[in-house]
């Protein structure tokens, strides 16, 4: 007579862990969501600790020197890189950059008749107006405004986060380790090993290709005589960072600074993105992915468009590594451990 008593116990226990653990997954839901953009700052630092491991691992290779002086040095040359950049072209590029700024209202203007449309400058006006508050860039991120203090703000504390995470993977590799069972963490190390390795080769295939094609496109602009050649190429190659979407947002300005010249050289301009994309795509792509890490498209098209929409600009600039650490995540411990297919896993060989 008392075994349904203990047996309604029992069922009332099961559900109430239940609820207790949907509600803590609410919860946890809800406290990420809004920390997402300190979440995607932290994403960015481990991009650039990526980075300053992989310019490190070299030095450290064939030199006398520990693990962080060689982080630290990669880091001086980095900068140096920078700086070195921004010295010899610098002047250049802030001058062709106003010159555009200044010939916007005519360019607009051009681009406007030859294409027999109106109203394409009172919309860039109000676009304007509309990241400019007070005398300040304003940029929104997963709904928060961030001025341009703020963003300088940010990008010293990736850039500060990036160092520290390079100078230290390992304890932060255990840290996140022990907060699995133990029977796991093995799995868990090894997977967090590959991840990084996995970042690792793809940033510096995608640093590889957004050099070539920004040379590239500066090249053949200059060729046909384009106002603004060297920043335009500039733009080319820093959206190349974001695949698919981002080289045909990067032809959009060339082009219209080419129609207001004529309707001949905007169609050369559209040519020359046309060609440098089928370069990267027949000749680029395939060499540098056989040092790096192959999304597919169809991947990597939903990861830019899923992350954007939920976390604004700053997710479709990092959907692709994203999407990378996801794909490394559901093959090893998905597909591996819980279907036991043999597949192979990104970063392992890397």
């Amino acid at each position: 007579m008392g075994r349904p008593a203990r047996d309604d116990n029992r069922w009332l226990w099961d559900a109430a862990k239940v609820i207790v653990l949907a509600v803590a997954i609410v919860v946890a839901v809800l406290l990420l969501w809004q920390l997402s953009g300190v979440l995607l700052l932290v994403f960015g630092a481990i991009l650039v600790a990526t980075l300053l491991r992989a310019a490190a691992a070299p030095i450290e290779r064939f030199t006398p020197l520990s693990r962080r002086w060689a982080v630290i040095i990669a880091a001086l040359l980095i900068g140096a890189v920078v700086v070195g950049f921004l010295v010899m072209l610098g002047d250049r590029i802030l001058a062709q950059a106003q010159l555009l700024i200044e010939n916007l209202p005519s360019i607009v203007a051009a681009a406007e008749d030859r294409l027999g449309i109106e109203g394409l400058g009172e919309w860039l006006d109000r676009q304007r107006f509309a990241v400019l508050t007070n005398g300040q860039w304003v940029i929104n991120v997963a709904g928060f405004s961030t001025s341009a203090f703020s963003v300088a703000a940010q990008v010293l504390v990736v850039v500060a986060g990036g160092i520290y995470f390079a100078l230290a993977p390992q304890d932060n590799v255990e840290g996140l380790v022990m907060l699995v069972p133990e029977s796991q963490q093995a799995l868990a190390r090894d997977t967090l090993v590959t991840v990084g390795s996995a970042l690792r080769l793809w940033l510096l295939g995608q640093l590889v290709a957004m050099a070539m094609v920004g040379t590239l496109v500066t090249a053949g602009l200059w060729l046909l005589g384009v106002q603004g050649a060297l920043v335009l190429g500039l733009i080319a190659g820093l959206f190349d960072f974001v695949p698919l979407v981002g080289p045909v947002a990067a032809a959009v300005p060339a082009v219209v600074v080419g129609l207001a010249d004529s309707p001949a050289t905007a169609l050369w301009v559209a040519g020359l993105y046309f060609v440098v994309q089928q370069i990267e795509t027949i000749v680029i792509t395939p060499l540098v992915q056989q040092y790096s890490v192959e999304l597919p498209p169809i991947l990597t098209l939903f990861a830019i468009f899923a992350f954007g929409t939920l976390l604004g600009p700053l997710g479709v600039l990092v959907a692709t590594p994203l999407a990378v650490v996801g794909l490394v995540v559901v093959k090893k411990l998905w597909m591996r451990e819980v279907l036991r297919e043999d597949v192979e896993v990104p970063g392992e060989e890397g």
